[in-house]
Order: C-alpha cells, then structure tokens, then sequence
C-alpha cells in the first residue's frame, strides 16, 4: 500500500510543470538563502567548488558549481574513456541484442532510449555504463573521450526520480524522462551521452551549444539537480577496467576501460 502511494504521488509530481515551478525557484535570488542548508544536509566539499558559498547568488548556481583547477584528475591516454561525471554505477555491461539488461530490475531497449534514432545499430552488441548522480555529487558533464560531435538529440519527456526507488518501482524512467544526447565520434568509434533529466530538475543544457569537439574531460553540459547519465559505446570497441563493479563509486575523469578499433 506505501508503494502503491509513493508511486501514485511520484506519478502526479513528475510532470514537467512541476519541475519548471522548482526550477523558477532555484533560479530565485531567495534560493540562495538555501545554499548553506544544502551543504550541511548532503555534506557537499563546498571547499572543491571554484567560488566560495556566499557567491554564488542562486542555489541553482551553487549546484551547477565548477570546480577549482586540479580537483579532478583526468586520465589522457589516447585509447582511454574516462567517467564524465561523480556518480555511482548503477548498472553496466553488455548490451545484448539491442537490451541493456537488469538495470534495478528491468531491461531497456536500446531503440528506445535513443528514441528509435539511426545510431542505435551502432550499439546493439555495444558496452553500457548507467552512471547515478545524487545530490551531493558535483553535477557538471564532461566529454568522456576526445572526438567530434556527430549529432545531438533533445528528447521531450517526463521528470520521474532516477533515486533507487524511482528505478525500481516506476517502468521504464531511462526511457520516458527528459533526455539530451550527445553522439561523439573519436578515434576507435562512436560514444553515445545520454543525459537523462529527473524529477525537479529544470533543465539539461550544454556549457557551449555552439562547441562540435571536445578534448577528453572538457566541459560538455549540466544537470540543474541529480540525475544519470548513460554511456553507450560502439560494438566491439570498449573493454572496462578490471574489477569494475556495479555500485562503484566514481569520479568524472576516473578510467572506465579502454577503446580500441572494431573487433
């Protein structure tokens, strides 16, 4: 019965008109206020970010911080794909005939979460990294390989939470919620970004849309508040770092694995 209420209640606040009400008050000068009580709650390094706390004039700027020059290492070998955010892996693996398989319980369809685009034959027998950004996390995007940008793709969609429960409980969010991908090419193939939006976040924007390349750890985009990125690489082209687990904890500019030509 408690379920079946927090899904009927996250079903009603997941639509977009809700998400824009809490994005117009994160972008408030009043949100500021709001800035050192987020810092205490989610224990945020506040000492990382690139300005101090009471610069920041919204919380919604707080939370779209840089960070100070150093405070992520980014691995640079010419065959390396780094993690483009701090996050938890959720989930990762091979994608099997086109299905990303038990991500907290369900499958996913690779046409689907591309939204049925030309680029999904690239990946139906790819590599796949769900990557989860609570809100503690620094909560910029950075590219995870060096390349070129093929094309981009916004997707309308809805606003439900990307939380454990959220992706346990509701069918197929990585599917239905607001997504903005980014289809890098670089020397050993193809690397899909997929930016999934979440409840309450107002947006997913790019740092430069006018940018069409990217060295590896460049500042690609941003989240106005969690969510999850998915990384999808090419078939035949990656193979993860050693020991590499589910609900490890990384850092944007941390290895994944490395790519290499199409097998």
């Amino acid at each position: 019965m408690v379920k079946q209420l927090l899904r009927l209640m996250t079903e009603l606040s997941s639509h977009r008109w809700l998400s824009r009400l809490m994005g117009s008050f994160s972008h408030s000068r009043l949100s500021r206020f709001l800035i050192p009580v987020f810092i205490k709650t989610y224990q945020i390094p506040s000492a990382q970010a690139e300005k101090n706390p009471g610069e920041y004039l919204t919380l919604n700027e707080f939370f779209s911080r840089r960070l100070k020059p150093g405070m992520r290492p980014i691995a640079t070998d010419a065959d390396a794909l780094v993690s483009p955010v701090d996050a938890m892996i959720t989930a990762m693996g091979d994608i099997s005939s086109g299905t990303i398989m038990n991500v907290k319980g369900q499958d996913y369809k690779v046409e689907d979460l591309l939204n049925h685009s030309p680029h999904l034959e690239l990946y139906k027998k790819g590599f796949f990294f769900v990557l989860y950004l609570s809100p503690t996390d620094y909560h910029r995007i950075h590219s995870p390989l060096t390349g070129h940008k093929v094309e981009s793709d916004h997707i309308r969609g809805r606003a439900y939470p990307v939380n454990d429960f959220g992706m346990r409980h509701m069918k197929g969010v990585l599917n239905r919620n607001e997504r903005l991908i980014t289809y890098i090419a670089g020397d050993f193939g193809e690397t899909a970004v997929v930016k999934v939006g979440a409840m309450n976040v107002s947006s997913i924007g790019y740092t430069d849309a006018n940018a069409t390349e990217w060295q590896i750890g460049d500042d690609l985009a941003y989240f106005e508040f969690g969510s999850t990125v998915v990384l999808l690489m090419e078939s035949g082209t990656f193979t993860p770092r050693p020991k590499l687990e589910v609900n490890t904890k990384v850092r944007m500019g941390e290895l994944l694995g490395t790519l290499h030509r199409p097998l």
